[in-house]
């Protein structure tokens, strides 16, 4: 017997028809496959399509010993790679009962701030592109560039930095790094109003991005949205302020909002951020010098190291949103579970289907490097 619609799909409409956003860096973070059906230019079905690329971190984390896995965290997140190091230390602290040393702790922030903002400068770039300005691309690679040059100096690696380690941190920071950290965001500082000139007062931008994608707070709670994405529905949700890790208590900054909830809402808010990233750096910065001791508690040979049984579920904020992993020991030498819970799943799939039905296809690209997310978290 032939379903009800059996006929209509054999017969579709004359202006409909089916495209593949993707694989190949389709207007997100990543490979990954976006595919809509439209009629004429707007679309009417969407499905996310991840996978292609890194794939089943959480599976192989269960097959390795607990240190080798400082080397998988951060690919999971290539753009924003320091909160899965330090989630996972965290998780593996709580089970073991770590006590991380403060200067370590503030090391840590420092680390996540800086990494906030290299992902948002990257962010910045990418939506532009997805509006055909390519500019603010090249800036902001530039730019980000500059924090790469820092975090090769303090760990030896540009992007996978491999530099936390349960207990705290791999070394201290050499001498004349915080100098240089500083007179780095003194210079990005006095870049933001070049920024605001070309990208987001540019009303080629401006127009292109507002009133598009457009999520209003109820229906975002609903999805489970979090991270900036939220903030531009008018929520100031914050994990660093509203459940403090590290020495986020100790530090003074504000959660940017908007309320528009659109493409454009989202990429101010991200742009406000900036400043506070900023102002937190620089408290670190003041605050480090007169912060001495280890920066590592001592821990057992890493190579016969069974972690006490149990479960930890840390939460940080990551430039995507909130970000959780649950870990679970059997008292072993290896996980016994890890899930990682992060924004990107939510943003990249259930909010991006939803948001593209109804718009154009001149505007797909741009909703989804909206959402800012990162398809390694989605397909984990």
């Amino acid at each position: 017997m032939r379903p009800e619609n059996y006929e209509a799909r054999r017969h579709p409409p004359s202006n409909e028809f089916e495209l593949n956003f993707g694989p190949n860096h389709p207007g997100i973070e990543g490979n990954y496959a976006f595919r809509v059906k439209v009629q004429g230019d707007t679309v009417v079905e969407a499905k996310a399509d991840a996978g292609y690329l890194h794939r089943g971190f959480e599976k192989l984390m269960e097959g390795r010993l607990w240190i080798q896995n400082i080397a998988i965290t951060p690919r999971i997140c290539v753009p924003d790679p320091v909160p899965m190091e330090v989630i996972y230390c965290l998780a593996v602290e709580e089970l073991c009962g770590l006590e991380v040393p403060e200067r370590a702790r503030w090391l840590r922030t420092l680390q996540l701030e800086m990494s906030r903002f290299t992902a948002h400068l990257m962010y910045f770039g990418g939506h532009a592109a997805t509006t055909g300005m390519y500019t603010p691309s090249f800036w902001g690679i530039a730019d980000r560039d500059l924090i790469l040059d820092l975090f090769e100096e303090l760990t030896g690696g540009r992007v996978y930095h491999i530099y936390n380690l349960p207990g705290g941190v791999r070394k201290d920071a050499p001498e004349g790094w915080l100098r240089k950290v500083a007179d780095t965001f003194d210079y990005l500082e006095s870049r933001l109003s070049d920024y605001d000139d070309l990208l987001f007062r540019n009303q080629v931008f401006v127009r292109r991005a507002k009133g598009v994608g457009v999520l209003n707070q109820k229906h975002a709670l609903e999805l489970g949205v979090t991270g900036p994405n939220l903030r531009a529905c008018g929520l100031a949700f914050d994990v660093r302020r509203d459940d403090p890790y590290l020495v986020y208590d100790q530090l003074e900054f504000d959660i940017p909002t908007e309320e528009a909830g659109d493409c454009l809402a989202r990429t101010l808010v991200r742009r406000a951020e900036l400043i506070e990233i900023i102002r937190i750096i620089r408290q670190i910065l003041k605050a480090l010098p007169d912060i001495d001791g280890p920066v590592r508690a001592p821990i057992p040979n890493p190579l016969a190291w069974k972690v006490p049984a149990g479960e930890a579920y840390p939460r940080v904020e990551s430039s995507k949103g909130e970000l959780a992993w649950y870990v679970v020991s059997d008292g072993g030498d290896k996980p016994y579970r890890v899930h990682i819970r992060g924004a990107s799943q939510t943003h990249a799939v259930q909010v991006l289907e939803e948001l593209a039905v109804g718009s154009r296809i001149e505007d797909i690209a741009q909703i989804m490097f909206s959402l800012d997310a990162c398809p390694p978290e989605v397909d984990r």
